[in-house]
């Protein structure tokens, strides 16, 4: 029996969570793609040297997170993901020409580096042994003129690589990118929407004054089993922000 040779992780991980690491990067490279069946449980184990209940451990948490999917008596498959519009979007745009919301607004990213973990991300993350993370700044304008100043932290080991994308490879939506690169599928998020002052890097790219007033949108976004996988705060030019809620259908 000869192991697979597993590239680097996490080695504080338990061992199930290292192959669930490396089983979604091969999901994520292309080597199985959404409707495909992988090899058998045991075909896995003996792949990477590893007990059967090791491989089962790590193939439930797939599971799980609903990258993989059991059909009885025909295996286990790669499930298409099942991507919500409103989380793909962030935020509707309603213009003149689009008054429906449906055009998504250009991105630019900024930039992409491995900082020194801020206090309320590891609170959020709940884990206050990390001390680094991903963060990744990008804007979003819409006809041309900026409209929001992104700040997004993401896990480490979980993005390692993100760096070295292409942004021109990455598009206006960011959760696609974390599936198909790195096996990540977001499902839900909280967002709360609060007022508050321009910081030197929102007034600069947003193009307002010093210390203007700007809406503030924190989101935490998680995976399918609830695993916080971003934190991310949002400045936003105040003029172009509308609350709007739905409280429910009125029959008559």
């Amino acid at each position: 029996m000869c192991a697979l040779h597993m590239p680097k992780t996490d080695g504080r991980l338990p061992l199930y969570a290292r192959l669930r690491d490396q089983l979604a990067s091969r999901i994520a490279n292309g080597e199985w793609s959404p409707g495909d069946t992988i090899p058998s449980e045991n075909r896995l184990a003996e792949e990477y040297g590893v007990a059967l209940a090791t491989m089962r451990m790590a193939l439930k948490q797939l599971v799980d997170e609903g990258l993989l999917e059991r059909r009885r008596g025909t295996g286990t498959f790669v499930k298409q993901p099942a991507f919500r519009a409103d989380l793909f979007r962030f935020f509707h745009v309603h213009d003149a020409d689009d008054p429906d919301g449906s055009v998504i607004p250009e991105s630019r990213i900024l930039s992409r580096e491995v900082v020194k973990m801020p206090a309320e991300v590891r609170l959020a993350f709940g884990e206050p042994d990390t001390t680094h993370c991903i963060k990744l700044e990008r804007v979003r304008l819409w006809s041309g003129e900026p409209m929001l100043f992104e700040e997004i932290y993401l896990r480490l080991p979980d993005f390692e690589g993100l760096q070295t994308l292409n942004p021109k490879d990455m598009g206006p939506l960011l959760y696609p990118v974390f599936l198909q690169e790195f096996g990540i599928l977001i499902t839900s998020a909280t967002d709360e929407l609060s007022f508050g002052t321009a910081t030197k890097a929102s007034a600069r790219y947003l193009e307002l004054p010093a210390n203007s007033p700007v809406a503030v949108i924190e989101r935490i976004a998680r995976n399918p089993v609830g695993r916080i996988i971003e934190y991310r705060r949002v400045h936003g030019r105040p003029e172009r922000f509308r609350y709007r809620v739905n409280l429910g259908e009125q029959h008559t």
